[in-house]
């Protein structure tokens, strides 16, 4: 059965991809986006089905997170399934970044990747529970929650706080049917990170994982596909590394 799937900062990369995926199988898509709202609308048009829809909003501010859920559930006709996707990347170097800029880094990282996260999911799970829905919540993580990211800390702490969250509403949200878990990507080829996979940077990091390549973002999407599927209901609260072996938890 079609069902109806919102996912956030899918203009592009990852996000274009999941949407890919969940379209599909027969799903409809509200494709969320800060920006680029001419690549977002490209992603739309590129869906198979029908019933698919372009909203845009700024989810580090909690008015407007509200005015996207509300206009993903009329637009849709409800929502079965969150895939909380957008996220910003600042470099932050600490020996070398001024204080004010480190400030402004966390301050819009976290705003988007954590609090923004948080509050859609709110939303959607208030909506879950008021129609009384097994839904089910994924969020895209990253490997870098568990080895660090030197050069992007506040990147790395957003996302290890979103697996976090993720588990605190995997048992939360339990009792009213709703599934929440989350992916940990490695590097994955996207239109973002093009420019580092050339050359000596680029081999360097095809080598962090023994098959000698990175992922490409339909892999990512699979995985997701699968969190939101009734089969994976007994993984709620899980996150899966979805990394090539580039990097191996404990």
């Amino acid at each position: 059965m079609s069902r109806g799937v919102l996912i956030t900062g899918a203009s592009r990369g990852i996000g274009r991809a999941i949407a890919t995926a969940f379209a599909a199988q027969g799903d409809r898509i509200a494709v969320h986006c800060a920006s680029r709202p001419d690549e977002a609308q490209r992603t739309v048009r590129a869906l198979p089905g029908s019933g698919h829809l372009l909203l845009q909003a700024d989810i580090a501010e909690p008015a407007q997170v509200e005015r996207l859920v509300t206009d993903a559930v009329t637009g849709l006709g409800g929502i079965d399934v969150l895939v909380n996707n957008a996220a910003v990347m600042t470099p932050h170097p600490p020996a070398i970044t001024s204080y004010a800029d480190w400030q402004a880094a966390w301050r819009s990282t976290i705003n988007v990747n954590l609090l923004g996260a948080a509050n859609v999911s709110h939303q959607v799970a208030a909506h879950l529970i008021d129609r009384g829905a097994a839904g089910r919540i994924v969020n895209v993580g990253s490997r870098g929650a568990f080895r660090g990211e030197p050069d992007h800390p506040a990147y790395a702490a957003s996302k290890a706080a979103l697996h976090a969250l993720g588990q605190s509403r995997a048992v939360s949200l339990a009792p009213h049917g709703i599934a929440v878990a989350s992916v940990a990507p490695g590097f994955v080829a996207t239109e973002r990170v093009a420019d580092r996979l050339s050359g000596q940077q680029g081999e360097d990091i095809r080598t962090q994982s023994p098959f000698g390549r990175v992922a490409a973002a339909d892999e990512v999407a699979s995985a997701v596909v699968y969190l939101a599927s009734p089969e994976a209901t007994w993984s709620s609260g899980a996150v899966l590394d979805v990394n090539g072996a580039s990097y191996l938890r404990t």
